[in-house]
Parts: C-alpha cells; sequence; structure tokens
C-alpha cells in the first residue's frame, strides 16, 4: 500500500475527530469508535495499525491525570501482564484472519460491549476475587485486543465492576488501553503489517483526535452523560450488527 485514496483520508479525519470527541465526553471509546467506523473502508488489521499512535497519545494523556499512578499500577500490574501475554499469543488473529472474518469478529466485539452497556448489569467483584480474577481478564483482552484491535472486553466491565473511584477508574482504564495498545503494536509489527504510509495515517490522525477530545471535554458538563451514553451505545450497537451481517451474510 504506497498511498491512501483521499477518500480514505478524509474518512480517518472524521473518524478520529469523532472518536477523540467520545474519549473526551466519557473517558474510553477511542479504540472502539475508530475501529467500527475505519473498518468499513479499510481491513480492520490496517485500521489497527492507523490506530496506535492516537490511541497511545491520547491514553497517556489520560493516564497522567489521576490520583496516585504508582498505586494503580501495583494494584493492576497482574491484568496488564495478563495482556500483554494474551495480546502476544494471540498476534497472528488480525494478521491471519480473512478481511471478512476479522471483521465480523470486530463487529461482534463492538456488539457485545454496545449490549452490555445498554443493559447496565449491577455487576460486582468482591475484593478477595481480584487476585485471582485480574490476570484471568487480563488474558482474555489480550486475545480479543489481538483477534479485533479492540480493547474494551471484557477489561472494561471488569474494571467498573470493581466499583472504583471515578478519577481511579478513569485512570484504570488508561493504563489498561494504554497497555493493550503497546502490546497491539507489538503484534502487528511481529507480523509485518507496519508499513510507511500506514505509520504516517496514524501519525496524522493524532491531530484530529486530540481535537475531538479537547471538544469532548470541554462540553462534558454541558450534556446530560446518561444520554449521551446510551446513544454512543445505540450507535455501536448498530455499526456492530452492520459489520457481522456485511461480512457473513
Amino acid at each position: 500500500m504506497t498511498d491512501l485514496p483521499l477518500l480514505i483520508v478524509a474518512t480517518m479525519a472524521l473518524t478520529f475527530l469523532l472518536a477523540g470527541f467520545v474519549k473526551g465526553m466519557i473517558g474510553l471509546g477511542l479504540p472502539t469508535v475508530a475501529m467500527g467506523l475505519l473498518g468499513l473502508v479499510m481491513p480492520p488489521a490496517e485500521a489497527a495499525v492507523i490506530l496506535i499512535v492516537p490511541s497511545l497519545v491520547t491514553n497517556l494523556w489520560q493516564l497522567a491525570f489521576g490520583p496516585g499512578l504508582g498505586a494503580t499500577v501495583e494494584r493492576f500490574w497482574p491484568m496488564m501482564l495478563g495482556i500483554t501475554l494474551g495480546t502476544w499469543a494471540a498476534a497472528g488473529l488480525l494478521a491471519g484472519a480473512s478481511s471478512g472474518q476479522a471483521a465480523a469478529a470486530l463487529g461482534g466485539a463492538l456488539a457485545l460491549y454496545a449490549a452490555a452497556g445498554l443493559v447496565k448489569l449491577p455487576l460486582r467483584v468482591p475484593p478477595s476475587a481480584e487476585s485471582w480474577l485480574s490476570p484471568l481478564v487480563g488474558v482474555a483482552t489480550g486475545v480479543v485486543t489481538a483477534a479485533t484491535g479492540v480493547f474494551v472486553i471484557p477489561a472494561v466491565p471488569y474494571l467498573q465492576a470493581l466499583d472504583l473511584e471515578r478519577d481511579r477508574l478513569i485512570q484504570a482504564l488508561g493504563l489498561s488501553f494504554t497497555v493493550s495498545t503497546l502490546a497491539l503494536a507489538a503484534g502487528l509489527a511481529q507480523h509485518g503489517l507496519f508499513d510507511g504510509t500506514l505509520a504516517w495515517g496514524s501519525l496524522a490522525s493524532l491531530l484530529p483526535a486530540l481535537a475531538g477530545m479537547a471538544l469532548g471535554q470541554s462540553l462534558r458538563r454541558r450534556v446530560r452523560a446518561e444520554v449521551f451514553r446510551r446513544c454512543f451505545f445505540l450507535g455501536l450497537l448498530a455499526l456492530g450488527l452492520f459489520l457481522i451481517l456485511e461480512h457473513l451474510g
């Protein structure tokens, strides 16, 4: 791939503007939105490469603003290790799958995440289970990341079920997404999926992602969070079902 067509470039810019806006509003969703929308116009493996720089920078931004990063790392390092090992072990899934299979898997991950967000099951993880459950959740998240480029299942529902204080939750999500991004980048590089055009596309996508994130943060207090979250999950559900039907139908 030597050149990105103008339509793809425009789609990338609008996608990361929207994905950054969602992340600015609710603290997550950039990889999920970006992979879902880019998966409509390119193979998910290429979309995952373009995702790397915007995801890494915005998650480091999110990670930096929180209470006591050292304590968060100390508590969740077994989960982060699991994410790394799971992504490494399954790194060939996204690279080796056909474009249709990968897009359908991506659609399934989006639909599952959206359904969980809409249903809002009252999940709770007792403190006694965290020591053994965290690494298992990490490994499962790594496998899903390697197969779809989406970092949220089951990491996000699990972290939400720990009943963390809001700022601590946002920081823990930032840590999980940062580790997932780095692990995914290593897996994609291992299978030779990086090329100069996609790398430049990833770097160029950072600006609209940061602009969207700043806009989302500025509007966070003016829009009812619950209304926005419901619209977000409904949109993800529709996108996920479309990808499934388009590539398996």
